[in-house]
């Protein structure tokens, strides 16, 4: 049965608020252990131990965090593509189980880049010569990592590439569009500072909602570049069948002079 007028938007509105609540909660779920070192180290309101719980959150994301948002932007991309009436949980485990491994892979290297920035930051931002403008560098390169890490889900769940493929080009797409980097990270910072004020979101909407934002912006961008080359294949196109259309033109003239030729010579 199909609600129109108000009603109908009074259901559409309860039919997105089940599906990003249903699919933010598998997410938590799915991340606990994560989730658990990141809420101690909030709930306990000393900056050290905030630091201390990075190592222990660090050790558990490839194995929980990454399978997990694979899986949401597995969900995410099929919304934001058309397919909104795609069936939840078996599209979020599918997702899970194909993307498991390349996400797990791709996990580690993600933590052991992040905890080598990290190392590198805190040791050059406690010295006291000009080495210390060096912090800002590895700063940069933080915030260059959070974009690539966005990319990182948006192409595993839309492209099939091999893992090392994926990190990649999750880098190079972040610095080869840095407009539509910072606006996802500004995007998912905005949500994580909405949600962190009303905490229910943090449960029931945050994940979903910034998965959804940012493979809207990915596919947007996707799309444009797609364009671009199907331009330029149409194009070279065009000019090689010019070309070949000149090149059997010369060939028609050149076999006319020639019978001109041969019967002035008879």
């Amino acid at each position: 049965m199909e609600y129109r007028g108000l009603m109908g938007g009074f259901y559409r509105i309860s039919e997105w608020v089940m599906r990003l609540s249903a699919i933010n909660v598998l997410w938590i779920i799915c991340s606990i252990p994560f989730f658990f070192f990141a809420l101690t180290g909030l709930m306990s309101g000393d900056v050290n131990m905030l630091i201390q719980s990075i190592f222990p959150m660090a050790a558990v994301a490839p194995f929980t965090l990454f399978p997990a948002t694979a899986a949401m932007y597995t969900v995410a991309r099929k919304w934001v593509t058309g397919d909104e009436d795609v069936p939840l949980f078996k599209t979020f485990f599918k997702g899970y189980k194909e993307n498991f491994v390349q996400s797990l892979v791709a996990g580690i290297l993600f933590v052991l880049i992040g905890i080598l920035l990290f190392v590198s930051y805190r040791f050059y931002s406690n010295l006291d010569n000009m080495l210390v403008l060096l912090s800002y560098m590895f700063i940069a390169m933080g915030i260059v990592m959070v974009g690539a890490f966005f990319n990182l889900f948006c192409i595993m769940t839309h492209l099939h590439m091999k893992t090392f493929q994926v990190v990649k080009n999750s880098f190079l797409l972040t610095i080869g569009n840095p407009v539509r980097s910072i606006s996802t990270i500004v995007g998912n910072l905005a949500i994580l500072i909405v949600s962190f004020k009303f905490t229910f979101l943090l449960v029931f909407f945050a994940g979903s909602i910034g998965a959804a934002f940012t493979f809207w912006q990915f596919n947007r961008s996707f799309d444009k570049i797609k364009q671009k080359q199907e331009a330029m294949e149409e194009a070279e196109r065009e000019k090689a069948e010019e070309e070949a259309a000149e090149s059997e033109t010369l060939e028609l003239d050149g076999d006319t002079n020639a019978s001109k030729n041969g019967d002035k010579s008879n």
